[in-house]
C-alpha cells in the first residue's frame, strides 16, 4: 500500500492498487462520524467511439450512454431498486455522469458497511433486458426536454459550440431524445463490459477507517476478475482554432444571460499548477475585489459576481465566465480586455494565492468533499494533496506567462441567452 503524507496539513492517503488494477484511495478522518464512498469509472459522454479489449472490435456508441448506463444500474434482478435500498438504511445516496467519468456514492453516519454490500452488489451486477431498457426510455427524453428547457444549460451547450467543431465534449451528457432511440440492452452490456472493468475504475473513501481493513472489506466484496488491456478510446483529430466567436438564444429569461469561453491550447503542462494560477488571474482581474468588478457592478452592467470555472482533461481545456447584464456585449469586451491586457501586481497574487489556498485547506474539512475531489483528481491523473505543494511552488512570473499564453481574443467566445 502507497502512503502519501502532507506534514503540512497533516494529512495522510492511502493508495492500493488491487491485483484486478482497480485503485483504492482511503482519507482516513479520524474526528467523524461521517462515512463517505465514491466509486467512478472512467466512461463519460465523451467516450463514445473505442476498440472493445475483448473482441479488438471497433465501437461506436449513441450519444448519451453512459448516463442512461448510469440510470439503469440500479435496477436489479429481482425488482429491488438499489437507490431505494440505500436511502432505506439512512444513507444519502446518488450518481451522477460527466463528460470523463460516472460515479456511484453514498455517505452517512450508520449502516456503512450494509451500504458497502449494496453498492457493491448492483455495480457488478447489471440487468438489462429489452423491456427495461424501453422503459427508461421515456424518463430519459423528459429529463432531457427538461434541460432544453434550461437557460443555463443552454447558454453552456452553445458555447462549447463557439469552442469547439468536433471535439465529443459538446455532446450533451444525456444525449437527445433521437440519440437514446438507438441505445439498446446489447448496447449498455458492450459498454458495461469495456468501462466497467476494475482495472477502469477508482474507489475513493474517506471518514474513520483503518486503511487495512477498509481495504479488506472491499476485497471481499470484489468479484474475481483478471486485468484487462487498455481500452482504445478513439476521439476526433485535435482542434488548434475554435468554432466560431458568438451563438445566442431567446428563451424565458427576466434579464439576459452571458458566458464567455476561452478555449486552451492543450499541451504537456503542469495541470495542477496551470488550474492555480488561472484561479489567481481570474479572481485578480475580474473576481470580486477587482477593479473592473467594481466599475461592473457600480455602473448597473453587471447583477452581481461574475462565476468563473476551468474545465481540462485530457481532451479538453476551456475557462468559462458567466453572469447576467442587460448589455452582454460590453460586459464581453470589457472581460476581454481585463484578461488579455490587464496585470495581476505583486500584490494582486499574494492575496488571491492565500485565498485560494485557505479554500484548498477547507475542502479537507468534509468527507464528502474530500472523497469527491480525490476521485475528480484521480479520474484526470492528478493526486489532490499536489496542489498543497503547488502553493508552494507557484510565482508571479509563472502566472503571467500563463495568461499571455491562454487569454487570446481568437480564441475567445460569446454565448448569450436573452429575454
Amino acid at each position: 500500500m502507497e502512503i502519501i503524507e502532507n506534514n503540512q496539513i497533516k494529512e495522510k492517503v492511502y493508495i492500493e492498487t488491487l491485483d484486478n488494477g482497480m485503485k483504492v484511495i482511503i482519507i482516513p478522518k479520524k474526528y467523524t462520524e461521517k462515512k463517505y464512498i465514491i466509486w467512478g469509472t472512467k466512461f463519460g459522454s465523451i467516450d463514445n467511439h473505442f476498440i472493445e479489449p475483448t473482441t479488438g472490435k471497433e465501437i461506436e456508441v449513441p450519444d448519451g450512454v453512459a448516463h442512461y448506463l448510469e440510470h439503469k444500474m440500479f435496477e436489479q434482478e429481482n425488482g429491488v431498486d438499489s437507490l431505494y435500498k440505500l436511502m432505506s438504511l439512512g444513507l444519502d445516496a446518488n450518481a451522477y455522469t460527466t463528460n470523463d467519468h460516472t460515479a456511484y456514492l453514498f455517505g452517512g453516519t450508520s449502516n456503512f458497511y450494509e451500504g458497502l454490500d449494496e453498492l457493491m452488489d448492483y455495480v457488478q451486477h447489471p440487468y438489462f433486458t429489452d423491456a427495461n431498457v424501453e422503459k427508461e426510455r421515456g424518463i430519459i427524453g423528459q429529463e432531457i426536454g427538461r434541460y432544453d428547457d434550461e437557460p443555463a444549460w443552454r447558454l453552456y451547450v452553445n458555447l462549447m459550440d463557439c469552442l469547439y467543431t468536433n471535439n465529443p465534449i459538446k455532446i450533451d451528457i444525456a444525449g437527445t431524445v433521437e440519440s437514446i432511440s438507438k441505445i439498446t440492452k446489447e448496447t449498455l452490456y458492450s459498454c458495461y463490459n469495456t468501462f466497467y472493468h476494475p482495472s477502469n475504475m477508482i474507489m475513493c473513501i474517506s471518514g474513520n477507517f483503518e486503511p487495512e481493513k477498509i481495504i479488506e472489506e472491499v476485497k471481499k466484496r470484489l468479484l474475481p476478475k483478471e486485468k484487462m488491456g487498455v481500452i482504445q478510446r478513439i476521439y476526433p483529430p485535435y482542434e488548434n482554432k475554435i468554432n466560431k466567436k458568438f451563438k445566442e438564444d431567446k428563451m424565458d429569461v427576466n434579464i439576459p444571460l452571458f458566458m464567455i469561453g476561452f478555449r486552451d491550447i492543450l499541451e504537456n503542462e503542469n495541470k495542477i499548477m496551470k488550474h492555480i494560477a488561472i484561479e489567481i488571474i481570474l479572481n485578480s482581474l475580474i473576481g470580486k475585489s477587482s477593479k473592473l468588478y467594481q466599475e461592473l457592478y457600480n455602473s448597473g452592467l453587471l447583477l452581481g459576481m461574475l462565476d468563473f470555472d476551468f474545465e481540462f482533461s485530457d481532451e479538453y481545456s476551456h475557462v468559462i465566465i458567466s453572469g447576467q447584464s442587460e448589455n452582454p456585449e460590453k460586459v464581453n469586451e470589457k472581460v476581454l480586455n481585463a484578461l488579455i491586457n490587464g496585470n495581476v501586481t505583486k500584490e494582486d497574487f499574494e492575496r488571491n494565492k492565500k485565498a485560494l489556498y485557505g479554500e484548498c485547506l477547507s475542502d479537507y474539512d468534509d468527507v464528502e468533499n474530500i472523497g469527491r475531489m480525490y476521485l475528480q483528481d484521480a479520474i484526470k491523473g492528478i493526486n489532490s494533496l499536489d496542489y498543497i505543494d503547488a502553493f508552494k511552488q507557484i510565482n508571479l512570473e509563472y502566472v503571467n506567462k500563463i495568461q499571455k499564453e491562454l487569454f487570446k481574443e481568437d480564441m475567445a467566445g460569446l454565448s448569450i441567452i436573452r429575454k
